[in-house]
């Protein structure tokens, strides 16, 4: 059988940005509120920050965080824990009226070792599912096919957001 390329020219982004060590994304975020657009951010909290991945493993995936720069739980304190408990439920109303998934993945990685791609910032994943989403495309190219823009999804998840009174501090 023929190789075949699948080209996916977003990814370099991710690529490029695994050699930036000067800061953490999430910390660049948190400095640069009238970047929040630009940078995907969906909700500020006063010790939050609810951000969409830009390299997402499914439509919608949210990363919520605390606002300092803390490797784990231990260093959390408990406003901290529970915005952070808080955004996520409201990420799941969020997002379950905005695109109808059938559930959820919400994980922690802590370490290289245990799959996180920034280490140094705690944050936790919420990634809507749908029944059937690991598809053909996952199962055999180990890609992810991404259903609608990061910009569309944002747009709509601010004025449902609005339209709700999310986040619910």
């Amino acid at each position: 059988m023929k190789k075949k390329n699948l080209w996916a020219p977003w990814r370099i982004g991710y690529i490029q940005g695994l050699a930036d060590k000067d800061e953490c994304f999430i910390c660049k975020n948190i400095k640069t509120p009238q970047d929040d657009d630009k940078n995907f951010v969906l909700w500020r909290s006063q010790n939050c920050i609810a951000v969409m991945n830009r390299f997402p493993y499914n439509n919608g995936h949210l990363l919520i965080a605390p606002a300092r720069h803390i490797h784990d739980f231990s260093e959390a304190n408990d406003e901290e824990l529970l915005e952070m408990t808080k955004l996520i439920r409201d990420a799941q109303k969020a997002l379950s009226l905005a695109i109808k998934p059938h559930g959820f993945n919400i994980g922690i990685n802590f370490g290289k070792c245990a799959g996180a791609g920034l280490p140094d910032h705690m944050h936790i994943h919420v990634v809507p599912r749908w029944n059937g989403d690991t598809n053909f495309v996952r199962v055999c190219s180990d890609t992810y096919l991404i259903s609608q823009s990061i910009e569309e999804l944002l747009a709509v998840l601010k004025q449902i957001s609005a339209k709700n009174n999310l986040p619910i501090l």
